[in-house]
């Protein structure tokens, strides 16, 4: 088993001649327009907002949102050397919300006809006429909505053609079956590009393009590359995977770097056993680790908290971490895969702790949820933006080999099964596979277990935080020492 050190790397990383080679060619951008296939310009949207909330005052509405969004890519699988799947996606849409007084209502449509803006902003009108009020629907306030912001760098397009994106699938899984004689099948390797671009805009008190009032949008993209191996024969086949994904696809590791690693961790996973049902402390390897700062994010998000549906109800101020463990959230990281100038709603984003020494500073709220606590928007409808997970007590050296040492002897997991996470009570019992470790050294693999425990537990238990810091998605964090867990095996 490889140390997050050997993991693939980012391609602007890497130095190496051949890893130069394998970079794609930047993408023309021409006016802003990029070149990779969008059909509808940022002038043009913003005229279909214009079209529906003119429509919607109109109507009679003091107040109203409307937002037009277009979708495109590039989709290509192969498995054991051959294509089996080349897809293009194409997707727009216009959503219109409504508000009369303290009701409202929405609804959208993928024409963009003059005839069809107005079917649906009627639409959404007539919604809202026969809705109950709700005295916390409707725009943000005007002193948080998102007046200015700066470029974070989040449109990269890719202009992948089909017999590109081929190649680069089947490089990948070459890449795996020329690991070893051992890899004997896959289920697969795939190419995926994908962009899209928005503009939004509010009406409030039948007036627009005001400070306050909300108006904007911008493009973004996310691309990548993934292949699962098979390695072994007959009743002994194990499988892994191993992925890349990016904004900007000079950024993705190279098909090479990506189908080894991948072999590698199947190839490690051979000759898997049961252990005997015990209780023992649980090292979760980064990327799973990101799901753990998950379950937390959900389970203090606004929607939870007033529905009163999470196992960490009323926590703001209180200790759920230990002391050495903070959570950072950073919008504005530049490039980043969860970055945003302003949320779902038009509001402004900002850097913002968490978590500070263990103890909740804030919780993740829409203007709507916000409302509905007595507390204020932070920016969050829509999810989190780039969550930082760190302990005070990580040191630079603390890479997996020393956070096994620091296991000791118990369960290092690398995979996980089926959903087994309970957002009211925090019980969490999932299917896992992994490696038994003694004394700090691997053992063997280990496959066919139930790892169960509680978040609230789980999260208070936390032993240690690597160096390993890996990020997944939006959320960044090293592999998760967990002192204790219930481990169901023979």
């Amino acid at each position: 088993m490889n140390t997050p050190s050997d993991r693939p790397v980012p391609r602007s990383k890497r130095t190496s001649a051949a890893a130069a080679a394998a970079r794609p060619a930047p993408p023309t951008v021409v006016n802003d327009e990029p070149s990779s296939g969008f059909q509808y310009s940022r002038g043009r949207f913003e005229e279909l907002v214009d079209a529906a909330l003119t429509h919607a005052k109109k109507l009679g509405a003091s107040d109203a949102g409307a937002d037009a969004s277009e979708g495109c890519g590039l989709s290509v699988s192969v498995r054991k050397g051959e294509l089996e799947n080349v897809e293009r996606n194409r997707d727009k849409s216009l959503g219109v919300t409504v508000y009369i007084g303290s009701r409202r209502g929405n609804a959208s449509t993928s024409d963009f006809s003059q005839a069809a803006i107005e079917q649906t902003v009627q639409a959404a009108y007539d919604i809202a006429r026969f809705t109950a009020e709700d005295p916390f629907a409707g725009l943000p306030d005007p002193e948080d909505v998102a007046n200015e912001w700066s470029d974070l760098d989040l449109f990269h397009p890719w202009a992948l053609t089909s017999e590109e994106a081929l190649r680069i699938a089947l490089e990948c899984e070459a890449a795996a079956f020329a690991t070893s004689k051992q890899i004997t099948n896959s289920e697969g390797a795939g190419v995926s590009a994908q962009q899209s671009h928005f503009f939004s805009a509010h009406m409030r008190g039948g007036e627009r393009g005001k400070p306050g009032i909300f108006s904007g949008g911008y493009a973004s993209s996310r691309h990548s590359l993934s292949v699962a191996p098979i390695a072994g024969k007959g009743a002994k086949m194990q499988r892994d995977h191993w992925y890349s994904s990016m904004r900007n696809a000079a950024d993705l590791a190279s098909p090479q770097a990506v189908g080894r690693y991948a072999a590698e961790r199947a190839l490690a996973r051979l000759n898997g056993r049961k252990i005997a049902t015990t209780e023992c402390p649980v090292l979760f390897e980064s990327p799973l680790a990101a799901g753990l700062l998950g379950g937390f994010v959900q389970a203090i998000s606004g929607g939870a908290m007033y529905r009163k549906t999470t196992f960490l109800l009323d926590s703001l101020s209180k200790q759920v971490f230990p002391r050495h463990i903070d959570v950072l959230e950073d919008p504005h990281v530049i490039n980043g895969k969860g970055s945003s100038p302003f949320d779902d709603e038009g509001v402004r984003t900002a850097k913002r702790k968490v978590v500070s020494a263990g103890k909740v500073q804030g919780y993740f709220l829409s203007s709507y949820s916000a409302r509905k606590l007595g507390m204020k928007t932070t920016g969050n409808a829509g999810g989190s933006h780039n969550l930082t997970l760190t302990s005070r007590q990580t040191q630079p050296g603390d890479d997996l080999p020393e956070m096994l040492r620091k296991l000791g002897t118990g369960l290092f997991v690398t995979e996980l099964m089926g959903q087994g996470v309970n957002g009211v009570t925090g019980d969490y019992s999932r299917g896992a596979s992994g490696y038994w470790v003694e004394n700090g050294v691997i053992a063997y693999p280990v496959e066919e277990i139930t790892i169960a425990g509680n978040l609230k537990d789980m999260l208070k238990g936390i032993e240690a935080v690597g160096a390993d810091a890996y990020n997944y998605g939006a959320k960044t964090v090293g592999s998760i020492l967990i002192n204790r867990m219930k481990i169901a095996g023979n």
